[in-house]
């Protein structure tokens, strides 16, 4: 598709389009304090194993965004969660949210289907868990499409995509922004600056990894840097908590705006 400028120039028209379609806006208020959530696609057991014992370290609990379709089986991220797994999971307080049944790219599916994918992983995690999931929802991939944004945005509390940044003043609960905790391409020093620069009253702040072992993917990092980063989040005075507290505390103290004129 032409040169890398011109590839480039239209990734950022796409997202922009993207940015500004179907919106779900909810306002933060300026006075609001700032929190901080950490996130993990897919499910492998090191992401729970490792990563959530890194958080309980720091009295902090994530959000898991679950494929059922990935359960019991290895791949490059290592071994995905078990029935087990997720018990321990949610005894622990951590919460388990929907990542579609397949972990399906909505740029293969019609909106439609791609709905029911959202709606089978959901219904998949009640059966094997026997409590509802939260609602919320990462996109497989990071990659959105016009319609998928529409179709999970009508079903989902909240939808996370792969735009970094902070949340706020006004967030899009139909694309959360959320950022790369990858130990092999984003550096500790990058991330601690980040949240200097992003922490502060009225933002919420998003991030994101998969495995979390010593010899992590490339889609993951290590513990030691894991624990660097959620040392940093709860020294920046930021409220480490999960996607539905983060929602419910910001809904507490500033209701949502009106729905676009898109929806």
């Amino acid at each position: 598709m032409g040169s890398p400028a011109l590839r480039e120039t239209y990734k950022r028209a796409y997202h922009g389009l993207l940015a500004s379609w179907c919106r779900r806006e909810l306002e933060i208020g300026a006075a609001a304090e700032p929190f901080i959530s950490f996130t993990f696609d897919d499910f492998p057991r090191s992401a729970y194993r490792a990563g959530g014992a890194v958080l309980a370290s720091h009295g902090a609990r994530g959000t898991y965004y679950a494929a059922p379709g990935l359960a019991g089986s290895t791949d490059a991220l290592g071994p995905h969660y078990d029935a087990t797994d997720l018990r321990d999971l949610l005894a622990d307080g951590h919460e388990l949210a929907s990542h579609t049944f397949s972990h399906i790219s909505s740029r293969t599916l019609p909106s439609a289907a791609y709905a029911a994918e959202i709606a089978r992983g959901e219904t998949a995690l009640h059966a094997l868990t026997g409590v509802p999931p939260s609602g919320h929802f990462s996109y497989p991939f990071g990659e959105v499409t016009l319609g998928a944004k529409r179709a999970a945005g009508r079903s989902c509390a909240s939808c996370a995509g792969p735009s970094p940044g902070a949340n706020g003043p006004r967030v899009d609960l139909n694309l959360l922004r959320a950022n790369r905790l990858y130990s092999t391409s984003v550096d500790r020093a990058t991330v601690r600056q980040l949240i200097a620069r992003l922490v502060r009253p009225g933002s919420w702040l998003i991030f994101y990894t998969h495995d979390v072992r010593d010899d992590p993917s490339p889609y993951g990092c290590t513990p030691e840097y894991f624990d660097a980063v959620v040392r940093y989040a709860v020294e920046s005075g930021a409220r480490v908590v999960t996607v539905s507290a983060a929602l419910a505390a910001l809904r507490a103290c500033q209701g949502p705006a009106a729905p676009s004129a898109s929806l």
